[in-house]
């Protein structure tokens, strides 16, 4: 049987939800081909981070070869589709024509400027990657030019930064100039106090898709904040120094920031489809087939579907949530006809709105009940962030959320308020990181040479090493007597220390050593939790004599990698790790509890200073990125380039 052909188009979240989904369920029998403009998929949801400065450019770049070059059933093409062939069933592009038995188009939305004069050339909207980037660039030159203005007036209009619309998006993205501008004041040697921002809101009140309960809360955190809310102000027109009012009012600006509403990509109308008599968008049933193409097999997602919900009587939102459902129930419904399944249904399943206002503060309604603000509101929607880039199978993506969002944030714009950030010099860790090696190293080698001559090579593994055949561990289940576990004990606790001299002292509390005295150990015996899962590891005699051997050569190892700087997050890990598990087995001191804070220091790169991470970590991340994603490019011709 011939493989189906699908072609998605579009990879924002409905394309990228719908070709997951297809690719997994039609492993063997399918190929799949998703076009789009770009060779990434844009995170939407953060675009306003980029256009303020917060977060780097390629944060909200998630490269489809990276997401998808797993997948072998999947092509990936950076094009534009011109039209689609509905009878013959033939997609062109710019550059290509392809074949298919099912297509869902998922192009998405884009602005609307409701006609508003001056909208679309003065005004700037937020809705794709260059839209922030355009932004970012024209934040920095007005401000830039406002410290060099020497009339008032003129200086205050370019100071003056306007929101349209007081939805997500706008109110996200004043929540970051909030941010911003002490940044940039900063830099510019101006004052904070200069600076005007403003929400100009046509409706009575903000937040409306929330709760007034929480819509409120957002409302008395950004007047707390200094900005100007305006509501029940509708824009007339947008000049390049001014915004009109509905009454008459001209606000002197230079920048006005348009989010006030979503509507169809009107690059579908080249597709000849039925769209809506509003908003451009795309008529799909239930099934989010393309209402009057029902037997073309063209199915419609994302922000361009207009499906009408029976619960609303409205089209879904143009959200994240409505995206990736209607993506899946498209894709769900390709695959119920090629396997001669029954079809699905479209069913909304909104958990929830949160909004970020600015980096550290932001507001949540969570599942109809759950009701946050402030820090946790924060946390929640991070973690909702973290999640889907585990949902896109990503775990390098999920490395670089953290690295964006949490440590490499400048100016603490972080909602750990700059106490996560690392972008000191780790040049200073190096002493403390091959001090530590030089600590596990003289640590194993008296496992090593026992009771033996260090400078004697040929009396070492004698008599206290821990490789002959005496048993090192305190575990009472190894020792045949009494006699045989207090000497183990011993051992373990000191190489050359007696009974004797043991309990001639009263072991004391310390976190360093004393002169004269008796460390106490962490734990005297292995906890009562810990013991079966230590039987069952190390059961007899034959495997303690093995893990003794192979612990001392892991400690040997450990030792020499962070003296040489050598995978030195995960040698530091390890050490953390096995600190624990030696305390928990009664077999460590709280003088050496150090050990577990320094591992988790080093854990901070520190082997990218004069150490081997240097060359080798971007070395091996080269190679495992190209064998495991394949060759990473700017732009995708299918599955030759993968």
């Amino acid at each position: 049987m011939a493989k189906q052909k699908i072609i998605v188009i579009g990879a924002g979240f409905a394309g990228l939800s719908a070709t997951r989904y297809l690719s997994k369920k039609l492993k063997d029998s399918a190929e799949i081909t998703l076009i789009d403009k770009h060779s990434y998929h844009t995170m939407m949801t953060q675009l306003h981070e980029v256009a303020a400065g917060r977060i780097e450019p390629d944060g909200v770049q998630y490269d489809l070869q990276r997401l998808l070059g797993r997948r072998k059933n999947v092509s990936i093409v950076t094009d534009k589709v011109t039209k689609i062939d509905k009878e013959n069933k033939i997609v062109t592009t710019e550059l290509n024509t392809y074949q298919y038995d099912s297509i869902i188009v998922a192009v998405g939305g884009e602005p609307n400027d409701f006609g508003v004069p001056g909208v679309k050339e003065h005004g700037f909207t937020l809705w794709s990657f260059e839209d922030a980037m355009k932004i970012r660039r024209h934040l920095d030159k007005t401000v830039e030019k406002a410290a060099q203005e020497k009339n008032p007036e003129k200086r205050k209009a370019l100071l003056t930064f306007l929101v349209a619309g007081s939805g997500f998006t706008g109110i996200e993205m004043v929540g970051e100039l909030v941010d911003w501008k002490f940044v940039a004041a900063k830099q510019y040697k101006l004052d904070p106090e200069e600076f005007t921002i403003g929400v100009v809101e046509m409706m009575p009140t903000i937040l409306n898709m929330l709760p007034r309960v929480d819509a409120d809360k957002g409302h008395r955190f950004l007047d707390k904040k200094g900005v100007k809310i305006l509501t029940n102000h509708a824009i007339t027109a947008v000049a390049p120094d001014h915004v009109s009012i509905k009454d008459g009012e001209d606000i002197p600006s230079h920048t006005l920031i348009w989010t006030t509403g979503v509507q169809g990509n009107t690059e579908a109308k080249a597709y000849e489809l039925n769209e809506t008599e509003r908003g451009n968008r795309l008529q799909a049933n239930q099934y989010m087939e393309a209402i009057g193409y029902e037997d073309k097999d063209i199915y419609v997602a994302g922000d361009i579907s207009a499906y009408v919900e029976p619960e609303t009587g409205r089209p879904t939102p143009q959200i994240v949530q409505a995206a990736e459902g209607t993506g899946h129930t498209a894709a769900a419904n390709i695959v119920a006809k090629i396997k001669g399944e029954e079809k699905h249904t479209y069913k909304p399943n909104y958990s929830g709105f949160m909004v970020s206002v600015g980096s550290k503060w932001g507001v949540a309604y969570i599942m109809e009940t759950l009701h946050l603000s402030g820090f946790l509101a924060m946390i929640m929607k991070h973690f909702i962030y973290i999640i889907y880039t585990l949902q896109v199978g990503s775990g390098y993506y999920f490395f670089q959320y953290f690295k964006n969002e949490f440590f490499h944030t400048k100016n603490e714009r972080n909602v750990g308020r700059g106490h996560l950030s690392r972008l000191g010099n780790v040049l200073w860790s190096v002493p403390l990181r091959v001090f530590y090696g030089f600590v596990w190293l003289i640590e194993a080698s008296h496992k090593v040479v026992g009771d033996g001559d260090y400078l004697k090579p040929s009396t070492w593994f004698g008599k206290g090493s821990w490789f002959t055949n005496d048993i090192q561990f305190p575990f009472d289940w190894l020792h045949q007597t009494a006699a045989a576990t207090t000497g183990a004990s011993e051992a373990a606790g000191s190489a050359g220390s007696t009974a004797t001299e043991t309990a001639s002292k009263t072991a004391e509390f310390g976190l360093s050593y004393a002169y004269g005295s008796e460390p106490m150990a962490v734990f005297d015996k292995m906890p009562k939790f810990l013991e079966p899962v230590m039987k069952f590891m190390i059961p007899n005699k034959d495997v303690a004599l093995f893990m003794q051997k192979f612990m001392t050569i892991v400690e040997i190892l450990i030792a020499l990698a962070l003296i040489a700087g050598l995978f030195t997050f995960i040698a530091s890990a390890v050490t953390a790790g096995l600190t624990v598990m030696f305390c928990l087995s009664g077999m460590f001191y709280w003088v050496n509890i150090w050990f577990v804070f320094v591992a988790i220091a080093l854990m901070n790169g520190s082997g990218r200073s004069l150490g081997l991470d240097k060359w080798v970590q971007p070395w091996i991340q080269r190679k495992l990125g190209g064998w495991w994603y394949g060759k990473v490019k700017s732009i995708y011709s299918g599955r030759k380039s993968a």
